[in-house]
């Protein structure tokens, strides 16, 4: 053991010398040794052998057979893509664009919310209501907006509906008279827009707005020529 102790030491002062010597070399030289030694004994001579120690297997056992397998940290446990579970990819669907859904229908649809109307009808009573009884004037403001707003909402739906009653007797008119053997006569767009206007004149004559509306176009129609008369002048 003491052989060996020596044997370092004398090695080590052999390696610590040639060190020194080295040091005082240029780096050119040192290159020109190195190629000529070649770089494994280059290496061992200036830092010495390296001592690979090979590495071990631990073999794990029990103390007991009743107690569990010890198992090493870095031995990966195998996972089979089968048994992962997978989550199901939600999927979001706009029923106004997807074919899953059906087709629109106009005609289901205003039956299925025909209660909406009458919702318009029960906010416009309580809003008369309130109108009344408010003394602000900003509350006022948007009570009177929003009245308008109602009334011009159940104005619409009531010309649908009528447009769409007019329709319906139109067409039973024309298959009662192909049933009679006659020849069905087809309303022109001039005539409908003739029938429009006089059903619009005989609805303002009995709401007592006929006035207002008269002066009203004539306003607009005046408006319209002041225009026309400066477009022309420029």
């Amino acid at each position: 053991m003491s052989n060996e102790k020596e044997f370092l030491l004398t090695e080590d002062k052999a390696r610590e010398q040639i060190r020194e010597e080295l040091k005082h070399m240029s780096f050119e030289d040192l290159q020109k040794l190195k190629e000529k030694l070649g770089t494994k004994v280059y290496n061992e001579t200036l830092f010495g052998k390296k001592n690979k120690k090979k590495m071990e297997k631990i073999k794990f056992k029990r103390e007991n057979k009743n107690r569990p397998r010890e198992m090493s940290s870095k031995k990966s446990i195998p996972i089979k893509c089968e048994e992962m579970t997978q989550v199901k990819e939600v999927v979001f669907r706009d029923p106004r664009f997807d074919s899953l859904c059906g087709t629109f229908n106009e005609k289901v649809f205003k039956n299925s919310y025909t209660f909406i109307n009458k919702l318009r009808e029960n906010d416009l009573k309580t809003l008369q209501k309130e109108l009344t009884e408010a003394t602000d004037f900003k509350a006022i403001k948007k009570i009177k907006y929003l009245i308008q707003r109602l009334e011009n909402q159940l104005r619409e739906e009531r010309k649908r509906k009528e447009k769409e009653d007019k329709k319906r007797l139109e067409k039973k008119e024309l298959l009662e008279s192909v049933k009679r053997g006659e020849k069905p006569v087809f309303k022109k767009k001039s005539e409908k827009k003739v029938l429009d206007l006089v059903s619009q004149y005989e609805e303002l004559k009995n709401t007592g707005k006929l006035k207002k509306h008269i002066q009203r176009l004539r306003k607009k129609n005046k408006h319209k020529d002041r225009t026309k008369l400066t477009v022309e002048e420029t």
